[in-house]
Formats: structure tokens, sequence, C-alpha cells
């Protein structure tokens, strides 16, 4: 059997240099590439650091304060109010989103200020608002999707309504807000002449919500579907 070969030390140790010295060439040529990549990376970090503290939370404390005025006017249903402002102190929703932008506070006034526009009739915009909101609270969320059910319905688009409600309905799965969503769904379906889809909807607020007050009258809605599916 054949000896192996025994590795040269003095060969080993020019490979080493070799690989140090191309290494060295790397750190040369790419240093100031890679001292400015770091740098960036700390201005951010130290340029979002002073927006947050800075800029932001000041932001926020002040939006707070002008949203409370505004969830005032919103809760007396002063709509018009609540949108634009009272001219004395209060700015309105709008203004909110726009001066404040960036803050939990102008989204949420996204929200408001779209509920408000659907409440005078102004659906577009409204639509505009409110699909602009994101929100963590699941049951404010699904009151939003199901605000955004009934614009499409009142400009004439029953079907994209309807999309809506469901979704309300699945994000709220609430035995109080999914009964709502639901009838709206189904009362939709009849108003396309789709009875046998607003029966199918009647049927699960039936078996599903029971104790619900949209459950009271029930019966007679899915009696009325079935009467008049063809």
């Amino acid at each position: 059997m054949a000896k192996k070969k025994a590795s040269d030390p003095l060969q080993t140790e020019k490979s080493v240099g070799e690989i140090l010295s191309k290494t060295d060439q790397f750190i040369d040529k790419y240093l100031k590439q890679i001292l400015i990549s770091v740098g960036a990376i700390i201005l951010i970090v130290v340029g979002y650091i002073a927006f947050h503290n800075l800029y932001l939370i000041p932001k926020e404390k002040e939006a707070e304060v002008a949203l409370f005025s505004g969830q005032t006017y919103f809760g007396n249903q002063q709509w018009e109010i609540a949108l634009n402002g009272d001219s004395i102190d209060y700015i309105g929703f709008l203004d909110i989103i726009q001066d404040f932008k960036g803050t939990s506070s102008a989204n949420l006034a996204k929200a408001y200020a779209g509920i408000c526009q659907y409440r005078l009739g102004d659906y577009e915009a409204a639509l505009e608002n409110l699909k602009s909101y994101s929100g963590k609270d699941i049951l404010f969320a699904a009151q939003v999707t199901g605000a955004i059910g009934d614009c499409y319905v009142n400009l004439g688009e029953v079907k994209e309504g309807i999309n809506y409600f469901n979704k309300a309905a699945a994000k709220a799965n609430s035995k109080l807000l999914s009964p709502i969503y639901l009838n709206k769904a189904a009362v939709a379906y009849e108003s396309l002449g789709d009875y046998k889809s607003a029966l199918d909807i009647y049927s699960t607020i039936k078996s599903k919500y029971p104790e619900s007050q949209e459950a009271n009258a029930v019966d007679k809605y899915i009696e009325r579907a079935k009467t008049l599916i063809k």
C-alpha cells in the first residue's frame, strides 16, 4: 500500500499566508463601503429613536386630546362637527388625520371619520377612510368592516357589500355582532332576489345564534324565503 505523502510545512505556511493576504486585500478594498454601511445603519437607528421620542410621542399626546373631543361629538351623533371641527378648539377628525400622521390617534380618526361620512351620505369618501384604517381591536375592526359593507350597499354594489358583511361576522366571532352582520347579508341577498342564499344565512342565525336579537324574528324570514324560492 502506497504511503500517504506528508504535507509540506512550507507549502502549508505559504497557502495560509496567501489566504491572509487576500483577506487583508478584501478588507482594504471594501473597508470604506463597510464603514459607510455600518454608519448608515447607526444613523437610521438613532434617527428613528429621535423621531419616536422627540416627535411621535409628543404628537401622540396632542392627538389624543384632539381625538377625545371628537369622540364626544361622535357619541352625541353630531357627525358634521365630529368630522370637520367646531370652529372653536376642536379641529375635526379629518384634520387629525392630516396633522398627526403616523400616530395611533390619526389611524383611529380614519375609522371615526369614515363612519361620520357614511352617516352624512358621502359613501365614497367614507370607503377611503374606512379602508385605510388598520387596528388590532377585533370587535372594533369588525364594525369598521361592516361599515364598509354598508357603504357598498348604498352605492349599489350589493354583492361587494355582502362580502364585507360576511367578513365582519367572521372577524367579530361574537354572539352580539356576528348575527347583526349575517342578518345584513341575508337582507342584501333578498334585495338581489337570491332567496336561497338568504335562507341559508337565516338558518345559520337560528342554529348558531339562537339567543340573539336577530334570532327572535328569524322564523318568519325563513318561511318568507322558502316561499319566494322558485
